[in-house]
């Protein structure tokens, strides 16, 4: 799970690179994976269970807001009764733009091998298997052609 961490001061410890200030990895539009919920931007932010309620950009008669820049926008939902997930960049930016928090430092945190990471990781080594033995191909006709010429000069002619 990614959350971005704060100091006691308000102040975030110094970033990777401002164009990318939240130094996370780019899940896919679809993925669910790098969301993260309202106790992790609780603690990201160093702000108050209600803070971060107020901060978000949600209303009653609409499910899902269109963007606020002065607000937390919520990742998109499909029912009211589904907890509010947001996108940790969403969160950095909010932290650097809204609150002005000078820098803003992500924690990345290696998240549990997954069935799909774990065949992704053995077709990887297969990969590699297949890659050295194709190499150990290219270096194998000479010597077959040695190991050939030895066998026909060892056997009696018919």
């Amino acid at each position: 799970m990614v959350a971005p961490t704060a100091g006691s001061n308000g102040e975030l410890p110094p970033t990777v690179a401002p164009s990318w200030p939240a130094g996370l990895p780019d899940p896919g539009p679809e993925s669910s994976e790098g969301l993260i919920g309202i106790d992790e931007v609780q603690k990201a932010l160093n702000r108050s269970r209600a803070s971060v309620y107020r901060y978000t950009n949600t209303d009653p008669r609409n499910l899902n807001p269109p963007f606020n820049p002065r607000k937390l926008n919520p990742e998109y939902r499909t029912d009211q009764k589904e907890a509010l997930l947001f996108h940790p960049n969403e969160v950095a930016r909010f932290a650097r733009d809204v609150l002005r928090i000078k820098e803003v430092t992500v924690e990345v945190l290696n998240s549990p091998s997954t069935a799909t990471q774990q065949l992704l990781s053995s077709i990887l080594q297969e990969l590699q298997a297949i890659r050295h033995s194709l190499q150990d191909l290219d270096q194998a006709p000479a010597v077959l052609s040695s190991k050939r010429d030895q066998l026909e000069q060892s056997r009696p002619a018919a």
